[in-house]
């Protein structure tokens, strides 16, 4: 594993902050689209911007390769699945809790890491740091003034979302020596697979017309907290 260098933390500044942006764009996207949709947008959207970029450098697509069901799996569980449950709980919360709700991914990573990696393990510090945070989800619910009964099953959701995208990241592993380029455009094109059927048959969004503020933010949503972010997480 190499050691993380200036531009890494730069980089992950500017991950962070791209995903915070993220939050209040999926409100306004809720406006005018079901959470289906959402994630279709975001995905197709969100491949352009890759997909260009591959040509550019002429980096080979391996969707279809033989290594294509973990393509299939990680677009599932790192995109489908994390779209569509965040943006399904921004609609009942707030996004300013949607995005505290989100921040519990270190935590989740940080379990995960130390059963499923090998360079990840437990030490005093990461215990600490972890018996913190699940201390502040729990207040978090059990604190009726952010979480009540009415969006309990939302922020729940948002948190299942969260864990999604760490799964997602382990499952990477299995492709790492792979292009950063390839592996992002291959489950974003495995992503909209999947979500095109659903879509078509669930929620059918052709049948009104959107707010414009609804439109840009999905299409934000997918250029850079989908496109651009993506490719800053694997190159992080």
């Amino acid at each position: 594993m190499r050691q993380p260098k200036l531009i890494d933390y730069i980089l992950l500044t500017v991950l962070a902050l791209i995903w915070a942006s993220a939050f209040f764009n999926i409100k306004i996207a809720t406006y005018s689209f079901g959470p289906v949709t959402i994630a279709f947008l975001r995905v197709f959207f969100g491949a352009i911007p890759v997909l260009l970029l591959c040509y550019y450098k002429n980096i080979k697509i391996e969707a279809f390769s033989k290594d294509w069901h973990w393509f299939a799996m990680i677009g599932f569980i790192n995109l489908v699945a994390p779209f569509f449950l965040i943006a399904y709980g921004v609609k009942s919360v707030q996004s300013n809790l949607a995005a505290i709700l989100m921040s519990t991914t270190p935590l989740s990573s940080t379990v995960l890491g130390h059963f499923y990696t090998k360079n990840e393990k437990f030490n005093l510090v990461k215990t600490i740091g972890i018996l913190i945070g699940f201390s502040g989800i729990v207040f978090l619910f059990s604190d009726n003034l952010l979480i009540d009964e009415n969006n309990f099953g939302s922020a729940l959701l948002i948190l299942l979302g969260s864990t999604c995208y760490v799964i997602g990241g382990v499952l990477t592993l299995k492709i790492s020596k792979k292009k950063n380029e390839n592996v992002t455009g291959s489950i974003l094109i495995w992503a909209i697979i999947i979500l095109i059927p659903l879509v078509s048959f669930i929620e059918q969004p052709w049948q009104s017309i959107p707010r414009t503020d609804s439109m840009i933010s999905a299409i934000y949503l997918g250029l850079v907290p989908t496109g651009v972010a993506w490719l800053l997480r694997f190159r992080v």
